[in-house]
């Protein structure tokens, strides 16, 4: 486990030209994940990235909302960041959340045309989401935004059959 983020995910950050990025977050867990978006937006900006944000219920819902944008939308993102907190709980509703927000986002980067990348916090409790916002552990926020970037260049790449 990484003490204080991914130093080297912030070396050779790709220009994507002219990308366009989907942000799903969810509204459970608030506080943090509008501190995860506030960090992914900051990046996309800076990097002239045009993005669209989506907000679903709970990080359940996530892979729904990815799935069926992918489907239905005219306007196609070169890549999706999933936002959200899950924090431990009494009872173990939290591993299962867990597990279906990844199995889902897993699914969707083997079924999909563009990277989704996973920034859902699954932490045992607030303080751990703390130090994922700007704390000693990084900002994931910042982080997805990063390998979303990179992942949009890879795919690129790929798809010119590089």
């Amino acid at each position: 486990m990484a003490n204080t983020g991914n130093k080297t995910l912030h070396k050779g950050i790709p220009t994507t030209g002219n990308a366009f990025v989907v942000i799903i977050k969810t509204d459970w867990n608030e506080d943090i994940v509008n501190a995860l978006e506030k960090g992914a937006r900051k990046v996309l900006k800076e990097r002239g990235v045009r993005y669209k944000v989506i907000t679903v219920p709970g990080a359940v819902e996530i892979p729904f909302a990815v799935k069926n944008h992918y489907a239905y939308s005219a306007k196609m993102p070169d890549a999706y960041i999933t936002l959200g907190a899950v924090i431990q709980g009494d009872t173990p509703h939290f591993d299962y959340v867990c597990k279906a927000v990844t199995d889902g986002v897993m699914q969707l980067n083997l079924t999909i045309d563009v990277p989704v990348i996973f920034g859902v916090l699954t932490v045992l409790n607030k303080q751990q989401a703390k130090e994922r916002i700007g704390g000693i552990h990084g900002h994931k926020g910042e982080e997805a935004a990063i390998t979303a970037l990179k992942m949009i260049a890879l795919n690129n790449t790929l798809k010119k059959g590089k």
